[in-house]
């Protein structure tokens, strides 16, 4: 059962950029009629359904292909350089000029022969750098890398503070876990950028949100003094260091918290690193 509302219409974004190639798979056209015919569940209530398509499920990019299908011979007969995901499509051209000409003619294509509905908010004519495409980018110059887009972070971080909140009362083992877990599959995904050092602020600063949960937890000055000597902080950094008036986030950016709990030190309790592999 989906529990996803309906998906009425395909509209299609189409970004044509200057300066790529992959085949669109070929979709099977049997076996989908009863998960499209399953219905919706709203309001904890199940409705059945007469048209459109389960959304954020498997069968959405499935039936999109086979929308689709007639587009990608299309552009296969024009020899264009292109990249389809689903309802997303990235077209690369020359230039400008020709950046245009290939949209107005493959947007009449799409609304014309497959009677469908190009999102004009999200179609353009640009650089490659200056569009998305699954979750990256393209860096300028003579070789281009992939790099993360902006929107990527910006829904990993999130995740991120919501598992290593202070707040949260669980102790530090059941907290890697959890963020572990995201953090391979985050990986599994973005690992396949070629700009190491958005990972690497990326790792740093979950380092970071994990000290200042070890160092809160420690709660009274004595506990986290006993805790720093016997991972080679001397005497007169570990008092310093304990009995700062700074707050959780700010010392876990301190050397003294930085000697204490390296990076091996996270490594052991079996956090993933985002670089390595990479």
């Amino acid at each position: 059962m989906n529990d996803k509302r309906q998906k009425n219409q395909l509209p299609m974004a189409l970004a044509i950029t200057e300066e790529g190639r992959s085949e669109a798979p070929r979709a099977p056209r049997e076996g989908t009629e009863s998960l499209a015919e399953s219905g919706v569940m709203e309001n904890g209530l199940v409705s059945p359904v007469e048209e459109g398509t389960p959304q954020g499920g498997p069968l959405s990019p499935l039936l999109s292909n086979l929308v689709h299908d007639e587009l990608d011979r299309e552009l296969e007969r024009r020899q264009h350089r292109c990249v389809r995901y689903a309802d997303d499509c990235n077209i690369y051209v020359a230039s400008e000029r020709a950046g245009k000409r290939v949209m107005q003619s493959v947007t009449g294509c799409i609304t014309r022969r497959l009677q469908l509905k190009v999102n004009e908010t999200k179609s353009a004519v640009a650089r490659p750098q200056e569009r998305k495409f699954l979750g990256f980018r393209f860096t300028g110059g003579k070789e281009p890398k992939r790099r993360l887009a902006p929107k990527a972070l910006l829904r990993c971080k999130p995740r991120v503070r919501e598992l290593t909140r202070r707040t949260r009362g669980i102790s530090l083992e059941p907290m890697r876990k959890e963020l572990a877990s995201s953090l391979r599959g985050w990986k599994g995904y973005f690992g396949f950028s070629q700009t190491p050092s958005v990972l690497q602020r990326l790792e740093e600063w979950t380092r970071r949100r994990l000290r200042s949960v070890v160092w809160k937890q420690g709660k009274r000055s004595k506990v986290r003094f006993a805790k720093l000597r016997p991972r080679n902080i001397r005497p007169a950094r570990a008092a310093q260091t304990a009995g700062s008036p700074h707050g959780p986030w700010r010392l876990a950016n301190s050397p003294a918290l930085q000697s204490a709990l390296p990076i091996a030190y996270f490594e052991a309790l079996g956090l993933p690193r985002l670089l390595a592999g990479v």
